[in-house]
């Protein structure tokens, strides 16, 4: 009898020795409510048969019968009209909705073009029917021979006129305007003289 409660003893210390609680599984609250989960996507978004980017994630959750997709790991391929590679873009995650044709891309989102334009920023949006890139968060655009640093933009995926709604610093810029094509330098104005009396 001593024995046996002896063991259960030594038993119930063991036990308690390697934690009270049983190991818990990680899981995303998001998976419980999303209408369908899936891993290793990969989608082509087209306009009226003609290729515009790939879109690639490592994990997808649909919700709102499948119009609103929030994604992990995303990238996002972007193509020329003629089927050329554009520019890549890479980020944390991402949204996209299927009814606007519009993606955002949230968390060390980075652009990098073929020709070797990288842009860096924390928030970024693709409108595939405008085929454009745009920002309301802080950038840097960095190039050969010029770097920029700025609160906003628009832009073609390529980045080649990218409108910046506010520059903070730039090094090698011409203009906010259109900083993808450098604009020539303005005229300088002809000094204005007083009549004669």
């Amino acid at each position: 009898m001593r024995a046996g409660v002896l063991l259960v003893l030594g038993f119930a210390l063991a036990c308690g020795s390697e934690g009270t609680a049983p190991p818990r599984a990680s899981g995303s609250p998001m998976a419980d409510s999303a209408d369908q989960m899936m891993f290793g996507i990969n989608t082509l978004l087209t306009d009226r048969g003609v290729l515009n980017a790939e879109l690639e994630a490592d994990t997808a959750f649909f919700f709102d019968e499948n119009t609103r997709i929030e994604l992990r790991v995303v990238k996002l391929t972007f193509y020329t009209r003629t089927g050329e590679r554009n520019s890549v873009l890479t980020g944390n995650e991402g949204t996209y909705n299927t009814r606007q044709s519009q993606m955002e891309a949230r968390g060390n989102v980075v652009v990098v073009t073929e020709d070797g334009r990288r842009l860096t920023t924390e928030q970024l949006r693709y409108d595939q029917i405008r085929n454009e890139i745009s920002s309301d968060s802080a950038f840097v655009l960095t190039e050969p021979g010029r770097r920029l640093e700025g609160v906003g933009f628009t832009s073609d995926p390529n980045m080649n006129n990218v409108r910046v709604h506010r520059l903070i610093e730039g090094q090698g810029a011409v203009s906010t305007g259109d900083l993808g094509q450098p604009r020539p330098p303005a005229r300088p104005s002809a000094p204005t003289t007083a009549p004669p009396q």
